[in-house]
């Protein structure tokens, strides 16, 4: 696991109404604070990555269909640097992955539906300042590739 990384399983109450899972609490070890929460999506087969953030921390959760969420840690003084994480998370597995910063992450959704990932972040958003840094998905020194692996 790559350090700094944390995994929550995610405890889905289910009743004759539907659903109910807690995603995140203040009250947890892995909170860390409250910046803002967003939702993106992905259409089955695409890729959104890669990024990284040098402030915020990342807190994915995938509420609808499925993704492989992907985390590369680059941080040259780290225990892991080198380290690549994959993990399938959805509504086969719910968990909240934490992401520091500056580890590479991106997605791909590889169910046969539309995949909907709530994201709670650390910092707001600032559109002059973007805490944003971008590398394209397939053309870039990390060593993945991000096309279905059949075993």
């Amino acid at each position: 696991m790559i350090e700094g990384v944390e995994i929550k399983q995610l405890k889905v109450h289910n009743d004759e109404r539907g659903r109910l899972a807690e995603l995140l609490r203040a009250d947890e070890d892995i909170f860390v604070k409250f910046g803002q929460v967003y939702m993106t999506t992905a259409y089955p087969g695409v890729v959104k990555g890669w990024h990284y953030h040098k402030k915020q921390y990342d807190y994915f959760s995938c509420v609808k269909g499925m993704i492989k969420l992907v985390l590369f840690d680059a941080r040259k003084d780290s225990n892991t640097k080198g380290a690549i994480n994959e993990f399938f998370i959805g509504v086969h597995n719910p968990v909240l992955v934490r992401i520091p910063p500056e580890v590479y992450h991106g997605f791909k959704c590889v169910s046969d539906e539309e995949a909907i990932v709530i994201n709670v972040i650390t910092e707001p958003y600032n559109a002059e300042e973007p805490d944003e840094f971008r590398v394209d998905p397939y053309q870039n020194d990390i060593p993945y590739n991000w096309h279905r692996k059949d075993k």
